[in-house]
């Protein structure tokens, strides 16, 4: 009797590793195994899995190690899907070909599998660790992307551990496994796949920033690290980060590489101007982002050959700098920058920009930026500022920067003015308090108030409503539709302002009045809201400013003359109240504009300002996308563009700040005349005063004048808008504006694809009649792992130095107290920090924090960032440390290529590989070249991991000939090129570690990027490979299950050519498959064999007779079947209570239905592995 066990094979990497999610097909069959068989069971199913006690095989009893949350562990089965029965026929059988694990296996103990030779204990442990400290949980919303490393040391051993009292061991550490599992599950968007540990080790606790280990690197500054040295156990990033960046730049890497001739390559030219940081503290992670991206870029654009420039630099970042020195003076010494004056404040910032300067550049060295470090620019320099001066001065003389007084949006708390891009939007439902600079008590926002306004000579009275009470000291008008009979009377009357008596306000007729909304009256203010500045200049209404810059009420206020605008909210309530003129207060949801960097309520107010007319720019900009010329990734972000400069204001460019480029525009005041100050007659521009003071002349040649330069400075998104071109030394034509302009990408975040993208190319068209850049390339925001924009209020902004280098919780704090954060959000910070990071952010490295930020970039808008995520790829990192010193084992100090080398001579397993690196070069090539990053990364990661570690450097151990090892070389020397882009410096390190090649580069940064083979891509042999591998899985599967050792194993393949390859491939699968004695191919498998089918054409057999203790199985498995029989039983006896389905929710009853229909199922299959075991028993 055979019973066909029907074994639908996962094409999984050896040893039961799943791939990261993936869309490849190969990847999403891996997980088959975790789910329920639909088929037979067959007994030895169930004695590998959770539903036994006693002799549980180690490996059956780990869950898939995945980095996405381990699914509810319901009902438990093994790894197989197959059912399987003994063979009974006795066939003559072919000779048996012993593998080298035979001869091993029968003088010693399996030896523990890895791709690296033995390590150190401490190697070992961390190892083992690595999943449950670091499994991280897949962030939600995020698209697939490569999971992190996880350890395969428990994995590696199972085979060869499969002892009886090392299996009772397993099945009891097998028990508090379930339990944690079923804790982790609980935790929503948490749960992390844990594996066993190994005998006598203990759990690894959660991920802690201990005391990082000293690293003391003796490299002088500049030189080339030693690589003479041994290599150490384990991977360690900040020695392996060591010294390579200053090399780097001294070799002059970074700099672009040019012709003899001083010409660009012939393969062409790559440029990136980075988006300048502000130089308003440290870089955070959405920088990290930005640089690991366009590092990336640069490095496989400048291993290609191109001539490749990176410009690193800073911004001055008007409004934000000078708010943060101003906090800084306040908490500092309670002084503010009018105590200073103008000057020594301007002292004060300098000081800010040259500490915190240095230090951005110092972030972006370790984020390891390969920046031309010599062409950094800042935008107040003295070639940016001549940038600065001269676009100005062009465009005012062409008339496009004009002046006039009109409604700004005004920052009280900063005492400027900022552009509607810098105003940020609260919506509120209802009554709201929010606290405000400035203020002690929090302010009332979110109502409408009503009063009546009585009208002049009647008994009558007008009600109006409105949401800022305080403005009715600058009402100079009530409007009422035209078409509204109630007030039709009144129009042409006046109401009596009941604070300011000379004050009398006209009743307007006026079609903006909605009849329906509230009394249909409105009250109105010109000078502090803009539809009543429209309807003002309509009716010829005085204009009346309430408000003093500082926010405090000026004289046209009447009585209330020197209050705060809010405290005035409260007096004004009060005083119409004692008059009786109050009517109501109700709730009304409503938007606040706040300023972005202050919080303070935004006010609009009539101030003289300069002003861009952008229309016609915004119109080239808008044809630069249309006709292709200009590129936008991804497609939403281009409908955003069509969508903003289709409706673009003009735009203003004043700000009255003291920290910025001063506007080059002066006042001409004329002896003995008074001037009008919003007059443009009396205005000019000029590069200097003295060009300034001629021009002056011509329009004024027979007066005495003097010139004012106006005190007011320059928008920051105005100079950061010449960007792309100032730096290359525009408006001078210079040999570096010639080669590198336009650049080839600008890459940024979304989010400031209008405060700045859409200006530069605006400003680049009109002043270079270019495009400033060929591609726009807007990448998603980074968020925490709860999907919260990070910010310091919340404790979540994290700079990338912690997370490279590590931090405890304790140094996180003590930054908040050393910030410049409201004290009454520093409590709020640290609660947030204390439940994110509760044992501190553990030392990743940068190799690790890059291809985690790369491997989360798709076309999302969010990214939700886990720290733990980035700690697996560190895990990552140490695989590829392993492998290489296990290959390094393998080759020779002073191996070269053979000069004869050549694929169609290799074995099958070497022509697998080496169409596993031609598929990955391929695929890298490709998604590099469309900037996505998560499937670069996902074809990374699976090479590395699932083919070149799983597989081939296992099959290494075997295979000594001259052949294996240049492919081993090969893989080795194209693996870590290909990764280089995204992990710099661990590359560098093992590439150097290799043995030196005839012509080879001295660095990796400059050596060429992999490129497809046409002779590597070899279809048939991956087919014939693969069903090796399916082989190798099927044995261990079955011998997991069978709990056999020493295993004997029969192929049946019916065709020749598959019969040789897995005669040829015998090897192989040994050294794949610990414990394996002997691989034998025959026609038919023999009796007592469990049997898993490949495919219609093959199969395999394990000879399980004579292994398994039938009679203690059946046992096990019918305690179980009677335990979970009063389970289901007690469970289904709640649900037959009176009431359940009407006072139960539907939710729980859900749940419920679906723990027992798990029961039942597993009820079932431990009855069905009872009936096969018996069966095998008859045999």
């Amino acid at each position: 009797m055979q019973h066909a066990r029907r074994h639908t094979v996962a094409r999984v990497p050896i040893h039961g590793r799943p791939p990261p999610p993936s869309s490849n097909p190969r990847t999403h069959d891996r997980d088959a195994r975790d789910k329920i068989p639909s088929g037979p069971v067959c007994a030895p199913q169930l004695a590998a899995s959770a539903t036994m006690a006693g002799k549980t095989p180690k490996a059956a009893a780990q869950p898939a190690k995945k980095a996405a949350p381990a699914p509810a562990p319901a009902p438990s089965v093994p790894a197989a899907t197959a059912t399987t029965a003994a063979c009974t026929a006795s066939v003559p059988v072919a000779e048996p070909v012993s593998t080298p694990a035979a001869a091993a296996a029968a003088t010693a103990p399996a030896a523990k599998k890895d791709v690296k030779p033995a390590a150190d204990k401490k190697q070992a442990a961390e190892a083992k660790a690595a999943p449950k400290a670091a499994a991280p949980a897949a962030a939600p919303k995020e698209a697939a992307a490569p999971a992190p490393a996880a350890s395969t040391d428990a994995t590696d051993a199972a085979a060869s551990e499969l002892s009886k009292n090392q299996a009772k061991n397993e099945a009891k550490k097998k028990a508090k496994l379930e339990k944690f599992l079923a804790k982790q599950a609980a935790q929503a968007a948490k749960a992390a796949t844990a594996v066993p540990k190994e005998k006598k080790e203990k759990a690894a606790p959660a991920p802690k920033a201990a005391e990082p280990v000293a690293v003391v690197d003796t490299t002088p500054a500049g030189a080339k690290k030693d690589m003479s040295t041994p290599m150490a156990n384990a991977y360690n990033p900040k020695a392996v980060e060591a010294a390579w960046g200053a090399w780097w730049e001294k070799q002059g890497y970074f700099h672009p590489k040019l012709e003899k001739d001083g010409k660009a390559s012939p393969k062409g030219t790559y440029v990136i101007p980075i988006p300048p940081p502000n130089v308003t503290g440290s870089l955070h992670l959405g920088h990290a982002l930005t640089v690991s991206i366009q590092d990336a870029m640069t490095r496989w654009n400048r291993m290609q050959g191109k001539t490749v420039l990176y410009n690193p630099g800073c911004d001055h970042a008007g409004i934000a700098t000078q708010s943060v020195v101003e906090k800084r003076l306040w908490k500092e010494s309670k002084t503010t920058r009018h105590a200073l004056g103008r000057d020594k404040f301007l002292e004060k910032v300098w000081e800010w920009k040259n500490m915190y300067g240095n230090r951005i550049y110092t972030q972006l060295r370790r984020i390891g930026s390969s920046g031309d470090m010599d062409r950094a620019c800042f935008t107040m320099d003295p070639k940016l500022s001549k940038a600065v001066n001269e676009a100005f001065v062009r465009l005012h003389q062409e008339g496009i920067i004009y002046r006039a007084t009109r409604l700004v949006n005004w920052c009280s708390h900063l005492n400027t003015a900022l552009s509607n891009l810098e105003v940020e939007n609260k919506e509120l439902k209802g009554r709201t308090l929010l606290s405000l600079p400035g203020y002690d008590r929090k302010v009332e926002f979110g109502v409408i108030i009503s009063f009546a306004y009585p009208i002049i000579g009647t008994n009558e009275e007008l009600v109006v409503a409105t949401t800022r009470i305080e403005t009715m000291l600058g009402d100079t008008a009530i409007a009422v539709n035209p078409k509204d009979t109630r007030y039709a009377h009144l129009v042409g009357k006046f109401a009596a302002h009941p604070f300011i008596t000379d004050r009398k306000i006209p009743i307007v007729a006026d079609d903006y009045v909605d009849m329906a909304f509230g009394t249909g009256a409105v009250k109105i203010t010109p000078a502090h809201d803009p539809n009543d500045h429209d309807i003002g200049k309509r009716h010829g209404l005085e204009f009346i400013n309430i408000l003093n810059d500082d926010g405090t009420l000026n004289e046209n206020a009447g009585s209330f003359a020197g209050q705060k605008r809010f405290d005035a909210r409260y007096s004004v309530l009060d005083a119409l109240k004692q008059k009786g003129l109050y009517r109501e207060t109700k709730d009304n949801p409503m938007v606040v504009p706040t300023c972005s960097r202050s919080g303070d309520v935004i006010e609009p107010r009539l101030k003289p300002q300069w002003w861009v007319n952008c229309k016609d720019m915004a119109a080239a900009a808008l044809e630069a996308v249309r006709s292709g010329e200009l590129e936008i990734t991804p497609k939403a972000s281009e409908k955003e563009w069509f969508r903003w400069l289709e409706n673009i204001q003009d735009w203003c460019i004043s700000r009255q700040l003291w920290w910025g480029h001063r506007i080059p525009a002066f006042l001409i005041r004329i002896a003995g005349q008074a001037i009008d100050e919003n007059d443009e007659k009396y205005w000019v521009s000029g590069r200097n005063e003295a060009e300034a003071n001629a021009e002056a002349k011509k329009r004024f040649p027979n007066a005495k004048f003097t010139l004012e330069q106006d005190p007011d400075v320059l928008d920051t998104w105005f100079s950061s808008g010449l960007w792309p071109f100032s730096i290359f030394g525009w408006p001078d034509n210079t040999k570096d504006l010639e080669l590198f302009y336009p650049t080839s990408l600008l890459e940024t975040g979304w989010d400031i694809l209008f405060f700045w993208v859409a200006r530069m190319v605006m400003l680049g068209i009109k002043l270079t009649g270019k495009v400033p850049f060929k591609k726009v390339f807007c990448h998603a925001m980074v968020r925490d792992a709860h999907g919260r924009k990070m910010s310091k209020s919340l404790g979540n902004v994290i700079d990338p130095l912690d997370v490279i280098e590590g931090i405890t919780l304790q140094a996180l704090q003590a930054r908040l107290d050393e910030g410049n954060l409201d004290p009454r959000e520093v409590e709020k910070a640290k609660a947030g920090q204390k439940q994110d990071f509760p044992r501190g952010i553990p030392e990743c490295g940068t190799d690790a924090l890059r291809f985690a930020l790369c491997a989360y970039t798709s076309t999302g808008r969010d990214i939700n960032l886990d720290i733990l995520r980035v700690e697996g790829y560190r895990k990552f990192c140490n695989k590829l440390w392993n492998a290489t010193r296990f290959a390094l084992s393998k080759l020779p100090a002073d191996f070269k290529m053979p000069a004869n080398w050549s694929v169609k001579d290799l074995s099958l397993v070497e022509q697998w590989i080496l169409a596993k690196l031609n598929n990955a070069i391929t695929e890298v090539n490709v998604q590099l070249e469309a900037m996505n990053f998560m499937n670069t990364t996902t074809a990374m990661h699976q090479f590395w991991l699932y083919e070149l570690c799983d597989v081939f450097l296992e099959a290494c151990k075997v295979l000594t000939t001259e052949s294996s090892r240049a492919t081993l070389y090969t893989c080795l020397d194209l693996g870590l090129r290909m990764l280089h882009p995204i992990m710099p410096f661990v590359t560098e390190e093992l590439w150097q570690r290799l043995p030196r090649q005839k012509d080879q580069p001295e660095s990796i940064v400059i050596a060429a990027y992999p490129e497809p083979r046409a002779d590597w891509a070899n279809e048939a042999a991956e087919r014939a490979f693969e069903q090796v591998l399916d082989a190798v899985k099927a044995v261990r599967s079955l011998m997991t299950e069978y709990s056999v050792a020493n295993a004997a194993v029969y192929i049946r393949a019916t065709e020749p050519a598959t019969q040789a390859q897995f005669r040829g491939s015998a090897n192989v699968m040994g050294a794949l498959i610990k414990g394996l004695q002997t691989v034998e191919v025959v026609a038919t498998i023999p009796a007592g064999c469990a049997v898993a089918n490949l495919s219609e054409q093959a199969a395999v057999g394990l000879m399980v007779k004579g292994h398994v203790d039938v009679d203690a199985e059946v046992a096990k498995i019918a305690a179980k079947r009677a335990k979970t029989e009063a389970a289901a039983k007690a469970l289904r006896a709640k649900t037959q209570v009176e009431g359940y389905e009407t006072k139960v929710k539907a939710d729980v009853r859900e749940a419920t239905a679906g723990k027992l229909a798990s029961l039942d199922a597993e009820i079932e299959l431990l009855s069905k592995a009872i009936d096969n075991f018996l069966k095998l028993k008859d045999e």
